[in-house]
């Protein structure tokens, strides 16, 4: 294999999948493959099944015989200061990339060293050209990673600093419209050479021929003018009788207002006249057709994001005061902000509601169950009843598109909404004559709808939606004609995302994983026929996003041992990649690097498996049982016993820190975890932390029977919503761990954010038994191992709040086998290398003393 320099960003040649993981300088990506020495009657009795981490292609294993592949990637052993140093050493990864409007170059920011700004580069994908940084002069000039093009793909524009530019792509020439201070977004090409943009919620356009610039229509949230009228009282109806004066200025008044009205109809020099909806309102999305005869409107009720109440104190400050920093409302505190949906027709500054009576479901009383238990326990009853339920614009966590989506022409406009409790979503189109809304699809789920799989569009040659949706427990894609019923383009027990259609409509190029959950690829379905094609079959984690031209992929791809890196492909089953961009750095390269392998622990609770990341000490079944630990990962709905790169990348230090000491890792994807499908997703629901902390039973278990681990000497550990799972771990299970580390943990759910926590439990106010059920600040009385807890003072995600109020549970429970470290100056997620030096020493410390 030939070995090339790794600090060479510009060297690039086309290689194969089967090279594509092992180019490294000092056999960093060397592959060397042994069977892992587990007890042959423990897997079969489990049926284990493991799968190779690092390999060029997923391979078929048996179960009974795993394979574990050992990565000769340097000799230098993991100290704790190098895996908590500031991220730089890595080699400061490509970010923020995409495509140039040509095609011809991939496009794509890296952070300086030693601070935060980030310079941009411009990576050829053909020929020899090398990757150059970009001058600060010609930022503006490279387009952007929201640039749109038009119809015919020959003309795109982009913002930059707020102002508009348009390229002419075949002769390159750049041209900007705009040259001010206003923040323009929402660029939008629209039919006649023309050019729309949103500055605030004024819309405007631009003729591209002739370079004239127009207001198209101007949304107001105030009350619209009217005539004069005179008070509704004796008095000023006899003043208007009896002084001439007072009726002189009122006509002259209203002369004036019908002047105006008039101009505004019949001069067509003057602006448009708003569209207003009223005081006291905000308008929280809107959207213009291609035709520029209609917009899609979604206005709420104005309410701030918090109450002046909600504040943290900052005790570290610039000026050596307390400050008070203000941060969001609880889940507690938060009331329904439902929209009402408007269709405006541009031309008469008109607006129709949108009533939210057509939508199927819209009174049904979606919580009664719930709402009836919670009544039984307080000895009440409930009674059902139907009434209008608060409707909002979807939005999703991972899409880059909006929830209003207009067809090519105009004609047509398809929305998604959700239900304010989150127990349905609505796919619909709007009929622009009857301005009514026609239902094409409805989403129902009794727990809640997924935070992401929503992405939807047009097909570009007919009125046909595609979609996801989550409806037979795994995201999948399916088309739905206007008149006709739903069609599901793919079929399976995996995961669809981030669909991608062509422009002559004849496929759909997605991510999935179909041959492990951990195992990302990409795939094209034929519209016509359904057909699949597996265009990649890389063992890792990836995501894409298809070249201007639709010859080539971009590709984002890592792998357990290297970071995320940029590659270009055709779009072509298994064509080769080039590689633009290689950022690994030198001391990365040379550590002696452990990559996890992935197994499959058996369920006690249900037919899947638990996935899990499993390091292992060398000779591990030899002398004493060994001590292990568990990490929790956070987010609870997050996949990190994927194949890729860890987000957790100094836990992933940590662990081949611990394991260079002799301990057993296990890093589970309990269930909650993404990934896995809806019903794994969903089985917390009203109950957080119970099917998590049998997840980890199962862990314990299967680390006594298949990994030489000592019972009594188990450990976990985690942050945010792993800080809470080690809470409820030791609170709920008391001899499960003899310690755990319980990181900017969540201590009680009714002091959390909305968004996240009302999907789960509901809200207080509906469902407090899901929240007595799950905030580990009602089970503290069972601690008894030792417990550390590391809670950052500036948390604007989980508060501070939420560590003193455990603390002080703690103490007035006369339990004292806990010990608490503050961290002054942190947010959520740690900043200082100082901070996570001094925390994950801490950790360090309370495994070693007490396991």
């Amino acid at each position: 294999m030939d070995v090339h320099r790794i600090g060479d960003a510009s060297y690039r040649r086309r290689l194969n999948f089967s090279e594509l993981l092992c180019i490294s300088d000092n056999s960093f990506l060397t592959l060397r493959t042994k069977p892992m020495k587990l007890p042959q009657k423990s897997l079969l009795a489990l049926s284990l099944s493991v799968l190779v981490i690092f390999a060029p292609t997923l391979l078929a294993v048996n179960p009974t015989q795993p394979v574990t592949v050992k990565a000769a990637v340097g000799s230098t052993p993991m100290t704790m200061k190098q895996a908590m140093a500031h991220p730089d050493w890595l080699g400061r990864q490509p970010e923020q990339a995409y495509w140039s409007a040509d095609s011809q170059q991939v496009i794509y920011q890296r952070k300086q060293a030693g601070n935060e700004l980030r310079d941009w580069f411009a990576a050829p994908v053909l020929g020899s050209a090398k990757t150059e940084a970009l001058a600060l002069q010609d930022w503006d000039d490279v387009g952007a990673y929201d640039q749109v093009f038009s119809a015919d793909k020959q003309v795109v524009a982009w913002v930059f600093s707020g102002n508009v530019f348009v390229k002419q792509i075949k002769s390159g020439l750049v041209s900007q419209l705009t040259n001010d201070h206003t923040e323009r977004s929402a660029l939008k090409f629209l039919a006649g050479n023309r050019l729309s943009w949103r500055a605030g919620w004024d819309f405007y356009v631009a003729d591209l021929l002739s370079g004239r610039q127009s207001l198209l229509v101007s949304l107001k949230t105030e009350k619209a003018p009217e005539a004069p009228k005179v008070a509704d009282t004796y008095l000023a109806k006899e003043q208007q009788k009896l002084i001439g004066y007072v009726a002189l200025q009122h006509k002259n008044a209203t002369d004036e207002f019908n002047q105006q009205q008039q101009l505004q109809a019949k001069n067509s020099a003057v602006a448009a006249e708003p569209v207003f909806f009223g005081e006291g309102k905000q308008i929280n999305g809107a959207a213009l057709s291609p035709d520029g005869r209609h917009l899609i409107v979604a206005v709420a009720d104005a309410t701030e994001w918090r109450e002046d109440t909600d504040i943290m104190p900052n005790y570290i400050s610039s000026s050596g005061n307390i400050q008070a920093k203000p941060v969001r409302r609880r889940v507690h505190d938060q009331k329904p902000e439902p929209e009402t949906f408007y269709l405006v027709d541009i031309a008469k500054s008109e607006k129709n509601e949108l009533a939210i009576k057509d939508l199927p479901g819209f009174d049904e009383d979606v919580l009664a169950s719930v709402k009836a238990e919670n009544a039984k326990a307080e000895g009440k009853s409930y009674q059902s009843v139907k009434k209008a339920r608060d409707v909002v614009l979807l939005s999703d966590w991972a899409w880059s598109q909006t929830a209003i989506q207009w067809n090519k022409s105009g004609s047509q406009v398809a929305m998604m909404l959700r239900s304010w409790d989150n127990k349905d979503r609505w796919l619909v189109t709007v009929d622009l004559d009857k301005a009514r809304f026609v239902p094409q699809h409805r989403l129902h789920d009794d727990a809640w709808v997924n935070y992401e799989f929503n992405e939807f569009g047009w097909l570009n040659q007919e009125d046909t939606l595609y979609f996801l949706s989550e409806q037979t427990g795994y995201s999948q894609l399916y088309l739905k004609p206007l008149a006709g019923k739903v069609q599901a383009l793919t079929k399976g027990e995996f995961e669809v995302s981030t669909p991608v259609l062509t422009k002559d409509d004849s496929a759909i190029y997605y991510r999935a994983n179909p041959q492990h959950p951990g195992i990302y690829n990409i795939y094209k379905v034929d519209v016509a026929s359904g057909q699949t094609t597996a265009l990649t079959n890389l063992t890792g984690n990836l995501s894409f996003e298809l070249s201007p031209d639709e010859s080539k992929f971009m590709v984002r791809y890592s792998n357990s041992l290297l970071p995320e890196e940029l590659y270009v492909m055709p779009t072509a089953a298994n064509a080769a990649l080039t590689r633009p961009t290689y950022t690994v750095s030198k001391e990365l390269q040379q550590m002696a690097l452990q990559a996890p392998q992935v197994i499959a622990v058996p369920s006690s609770h249900g037919k899947q498996p638990v996935y899990a990341k499993l390091y292992l000490p060398k000779d591990y079944q030899q002398g004493q049982k060994r001590r292990a630990v568990i990490f929790n990962h956070g987010a609870g709905y997050l996949q990190n016993s994927d194949l890729g790169w860890s987000n957790y990348f100094r836990e992933f230090f940590f662990h081949n820190l611990l394991v260079q000491k002799g301990y057993v890792v296990l890093d589970m994807d309990y269930r909650a975890s993404k990934g896995y499908g809806r019903d794994w997703r969903t089985a917390i629901y009203r109950q957080m932390g119970t099917p998590e902390i049998e997840d980890l039973q199962d862990g314990v278990k299967w680390l006594i029977a298949n990994a030489n681990v000592d019972q009594a000497r188990i450990g976990t550990y985690g942050g945010s919503y792993g800080g809470f799972m080690t809470f409820m771990a030791l609170f709920k299970e008391p001899d499960l761990f003899k310690a755990g580390a319980a990181l900017r943990p969540v201590g009680d759910w009714a002091y959390y954010n909305f968004g996240y926590t009302s999907n789960i439990l509901n809200t207080p106010e509906v469902d407090p038994i899901a929240y007595r059920r799950s905030s580990p600040i009602y089970f503290t009385q069972g601690l008894k191992a030792q417990l550390l807890i590391n809670a950052p003072m500036v948390d604007d995600n989980v508060f501070f709040q939420d560590s003193v109020r455990i603390v002080q549970r703690l103490i007035e429970q006369e339990i004292n086998t806990f010990e608490t470290a503050i961290f002054p100056v942190e947010p959520h997620g740690f900043v200082q290398p100082s901070s996570w030096l001094d925390e994950y020493r801490r950790i360090e410390k309370l495994f070693d003393n007490t396991l």
